[in-house]
């Protein structure tokens, strides 16, 4: 195959559009999308080959279009981005990457990072992702556990690794110091690609990190389809049309990034658009989304919640899609955005172990506070996590293993224990748990292991925390159980105010009134404690480290409601 031929479509490259042409046909008419979608689950299939490669040829459509802070711009047509991902495949090879090498890659939002994710794909070498946020002592756990032979990250990154052993071959993008090989050489390659051998299906592409909001982070392994293919499900609940244009704010080396930054997008054979930043700043977001026609929005919701504090006004053309994903997004947040834009911002479900699980697509009826139904493709059961009954009105959210999707994981990657837990029982088990009413949507209740009772009440602090920030003063907040003698527990919030808004008793009643207000008894909160809230590098919430310093005691900074009566 030379730069300017086409590919040859496969019999895999054929099924693939098949299933995916099935769901933007029916992209509005989420029945029809769920009974009909079957997942093509081909013996052999490479993504960036079978798909990528030949919806590129030939095609000068923007594929990627970066905009940096200083206004500069990168745009790189599919075609190009083709020929590119060939010339880094090529230069890879020839320095000693193979099938299934584990490959760090540790790039920001930058063109090489998508060239490199192609050309790793079409060498069938294992992908692990990392965000340059990352420390020395992270990198030694994933070079370790990962069993990673190459590193590839930004030059200014290049000394974290001053201190992490290993017989890594070390290349370095913007410049190459001493042992250091330079990326920029790989311009200098041919630009057509032979591959191997046939990718086999089930080969491990990534290998994925997780966040670690409890625990040391698993290893989650995933394979030629189940994200490449599993996306399918994402694309439908994005609502992504070829030709659009999406931005997708999350930052590269999480699972997310790979979800709606490369495979969802480009399974729509749409525009990755990105508009880096060093500090967020609301006002110039939404010009560039005008500016460059952004046509769907994907953002976590702290990213929301910021935005709702600007003026939405400033955006004069809102994207036609909006969606939320990472953690629940709160009402108040949902009818801001509806007031200002006239879109409805739609929340989905999923994990670094799946594609999207539970969405509100485009078409759905909407009901408040729910998360949607499941995907096309998904079999979503509540598990009583006691008894192990499936399909309850309340329980863990599961996935059916009879009918498991292509878009699941693998397994934790070299821990068979843990893998065998999560998928006890036949079902995958998310460790969420969540609600279904008789139409069949789920609302999400909150993590197994962050639900709590107080006075013998099941508290679910996202829905507490959704009460909370209805109210002008709070900016974040996060609600663990606090020791009560007389209640076992009662809910305590720890909260991040609003611009505007000083931390003391004033404020503090003010909480407790609106908690009084909005919520039932059982339920209000009971204490509050001004404070910065403790994430991951991710940006989630970790509350089992709030719920550690919560069961030490009275920190001597919290406001009780009794004492403020």
């Amino acid at each position: 195959m030379t730069a300017t031929s086409a590919p040859e479509p496969t019999e895999a490259t054929e099924g693939f559009r098949a299933a995916r042409d099935f769901l933007l046909e029916h992209r509005e008419d989420y029945e029809t999308a769920y009974a009909g979608f079957a997942w093509p689950r081909p013996e052999r299939f490479n993504w960036a080959l079978e798909w990528f490669d030949v919806i590129a040829a030939g095609n000068d459509r923007t594929a990627l279009h970066i905009v940096e802070e200083d206004g500069s711009e990168v745009k790189v047509g599919f075609a190009e981005m083709s020929a590119r991902s060939n010339r880094v495949a090529n230069w890879l090879r020839a320095r000693g990457v193979r099938a299934g090498d584990r490959v760090i890659v540790m790039l920001g939002n930058q063109a090489e990072l998508w060239e490199t994710m192609l050309a790793a794909m079409k060498l069938r070498a294992v992908v692990i992702p990392a965000t340059p946020l990352l420390g020395p002592a992270d990198l030694r756990d994933r070079v370790d556990r990962g069993r990673a032979r190459h590193v590839l990250v930004r030059a200014e990154d290049t000394a974290k690794f001053d201190d992490v052993p290993g017989d890594y071959t070390r290349i370095a993008v913007g410049g190459a110091g001493a042992g250091w090989l330079r990326y920029e050489d790989a311009h200098a390659e041919p630009p057509a690609f032979e591959p191997d051998g046939p990718t086999r299906a089930d080969d491990t592409l990534m290998l994925y990190f997780t966040s670690g909001t409890t625990a040391r982070p698993k290893l989650v392994e995933h394979t030629h389809t189940s994200y490449p293919v599993g996306h399918l499900a994402t694309m439908y609940w994005i609502g992504l049309r070829p030709g659009d244009v999406h931005l997708n704010i999350s930052s590269p080396g999480w699972a997310k990034h790979a979800w709606s930054n490369l495979f969802a997008p480009w399974n729509a054979e749409a525009t990755v658009f990105i508009h880096n930043y060093t500090r967020f700043d609301p006002a110039r977001l939404m010009a560039e989304m005008d500016r460059h026609g952004v046509t769907s929005f994907c953002a976590p919701p702290t990213v929301w919640r910021m935005l709702i504090q600007s003026d939405l006004g400033r955006l004069t053309t809102p994207p036609r899609e909006v969606v939320a994903a990472g953690e629940p997004l709160n009402p108040e947040v949902i009818e801001s955005v509806r007031r200002a834009w006239g879109v409805t911002i739609r929340d989905g479900f999923g994990q670094t172990e799946t594609a999207v699980q539970v969405s509100n697509s485009p078409g759905q009826r909407l009901k408040e506070g729910s998360m949607g139904r499941p995907s096309p493709g998904f079999r979503v059961t509540l598990v009583d996590p006691v008894s192990g009954r499936p399909d309850v009105e309340e329980g863990e959210i599961c996935l059916d293993l009879s009918e498991a999707p292509v878009g699941l994981m693998t397994g934790y990657h070299g821990d068979p224990e843990r893998t065998a837990e999560a998928m006890a029982g036949g079902y995958y088990r998310t460790g969420d748990i969540g609600s279904r009413d008789e139409e069949g949507y789920v609302t999400y209740v909150g993590r197994a292991d962050d639900v709590f009772k107080a006075s013998d009440y099941k508290i679910s602090p996202f829905e507490l925390e959704s009460a909370l920030l209805e109210h002008e003063a709070v900016a974040e907040a996060a609600v663990v159980p606090a020791p009560d003698p007389l209640r076992l527990a009662v809910p305590k919030a720890y909260v991040v105010l609003a611009a505007g808004w000083e931390p003391g008793p004033d404020t503090a009643k003010a909480l407790f009134a609106h908690s009084r207000e909005v919520l039932a008894p059982y339920k209000r909160i009971r204490r509050i404690e001004f404070a910065d809230l403790p994430k991951t590098v991710s940006g989630k919430i970790r509350r089992v480290e709030l719920r550690r310093l919560t069961a030490q005691g009275d920190t001597g900074t919290e406001y009780t409601e009794g004492d403020l009566a």
